[in-house]
């Protein structure tokens, strides 16, 4: 099943609304909150996983295990960290799965040069685009090579990395969504960042042989 954002103004509830919804017999609320956050949770199961149709498999699993799960949803707690700590598992027994697999490819076969990268920040390098038509070859094979350096990451240190710099999730989030403790979200982030700009400099350099 195929999902667009969601139209501005379509529905103004918010998540937990929709939630409380779903599990009053509204049906379509379910879909609202898929379209809301296809973008969002799409573009971090793409860096997770390292390749766009393993991101859709486990978007449609996390959304059926909202499903699921809907009834037993602490009304309490925030929609978005609750997805993504699903989605995280997800993605994770699939990673597990796919150990002994390198999928390093996340967009479709480039050539030709990628230029100078100069004045790119971290968070630049993190963006990707789920679906860009059109898209220069240039900004497909650096976006090829991002992906490379942040697959390379131990899994812990990648989900850390894509919740705050890309979710731009705070430290108590990450802790929440990854149901770990405050003080490892820190250390492992700092071991993250430092991580992925070793990883990012080798890729540059055997690029630009």
């Amino acid at each position: 099943m195929a999902h667009a954002p969601e139209p501005f103004g379509a529905d103004s509830r918010d998540d937990n609304a929709l939630i409380e919804a779903y599990r009053a017999g509204e049906s379509g609320a379910l879909e609202v909150l898929a379209n809301r956050y296809f973008l969002d949770l799409m573009r971090f199961l793409t860096r997770l996983t390292g390749d766009r149709n393993s991101a859709e498999d486990v978007f449609q699993e996390a959304f059926l295990q909202v499903h699921l799960s809907a009834e037993s949803f602490d009304a309490t707690r925030r929609f978005k960290p609750w997805l993504f700590t699903i989605a995280a598992n997800k993605a994770r027994d699939l990673l597990r799965k796919n150990a002994r697999r390198r999928t390093l490819d996340l967009s479709s076969p480039v050539g030709g040069s990628s230029g100078s990268d100069e004045g790119v920040t971290f968070v630049d390098l993190m963006e990707v685009e789920v679906s860009q038509p059109g898209e220069e070859v240039s900004g497909r094979e650096r976006d090829r090579m991002v992906q490379q350096a942040v697959t390379d990451l131990p899994v812990p240190l990648r989900e850390v990395l894509l919740l705050a710099y890309f979710q731009k999730m705070s430290y108590n989030q990450i802790a929440d969504v990854l149901e770990i403790p405050l003080g490892t979200v820190k250390s492992r982030l700092h071991a993250a960042v430092a991580a992925f700009a070793r990883k990012w400099q080798a890729v540059s350099k055997g690029h630009g042989r």
